[in-house]
């Protein structure tokens, strides 16, 4: 199985989604999302460079050590195939935000927002409104995101801050059969990627950045 996933990756410019095709033909550009209402959007900005660097020395994936970033309500997130989004407090999001986010993972993008601590009780009913008629459910310990590269056999994602002390969990949306949208609740990996900024056990640091390649590797590679 991994063995198909690098031979995947390996031809990736041949088969990735139409919003892809913006991008430079010899490597994708991932991007993080700038959102209005206060919130830090901007926290942890060595977050992404690390999990790309450590990415592309795991597996043969053409992705830019430059991530870029975008406002919810511009056309430019059609130029970028995954988004991150993360941040500890408010976010506010208008219709016309909405659509262009529903658009933009209707033609083939995807959508990765990390809880920092803070923005759970602001993002979550957003998340759970962009596609209404759509499930938002908790990923079963079983799926693929767990073991595509890395192995997580307790079938969550890593536990990075202890936050309110619950477990951590991975919610999902999907859209014509294809995840769109991944959402880790008291788990927080991107606060493990941003390891030259916060202080984390190495075991903690690596389980956050192997979850990390799972998610970029299933993202690229799910049918």
């Amino acid at each position: 199985m991994k063995n198909l996933i690098l031979i995947a990756l390996t031809f990736f410019s041949c088969f990735i989604v139409p919003i892809a095709e913006a991008q430079n033909n010899d490597e994708f550009t991932i991007a993080r999302v700038q959102y209005r209402g206060g919130g830090d959007w901007y926290s942890s900005p060595t977050a992404l460079t690390n999990l790309i660097r450590f990415t592309k020395d795991a597996v043969p994936i053409k992705i830019s050590e430059r991530y870029d970033d975008v406002q919810l309500g511009s056309r430019d997130i059609f130029n970028y195939p995954f988004l991150f989004m993360t941040g500890h407090g408010n976010i506010s999001v208008n219709d016309s935000e909405m659509q262009n986010l529903r658009d933009y993972l209707e033609n083939g993008g995807f959508l990765y927002v990390d809880d920092d601590y803070g923005l759970d009780q602001y993002v979550r009913p957003i998340l759970q409104n962009i596609f209404p008629e759509e499930p938002f459910f908790e990923l079963p310990a079983d799926h693929p995101i767990y073991n595509l590269v890395y192995t997580f056999p307790d079938g969550r994602p890593p536990k990075v801050h202890e936050h309110d002390g619950n477990p951590p969990q991975a919610f999902a949306v999907y859209r014509q059969g294809r995840m769109v949208l991944l959402y880790t609740y008291e788990s927080n990996p991107s606060d493990g990627w941003a390891f030259d900024e916060n202080p984390n056990p190495e075991a903690i640091i690596q389980a956050a950045l192997r979850f990390g390649v799972n998610l970029l590797v299933y993202t690229f590679t799910q049918p």
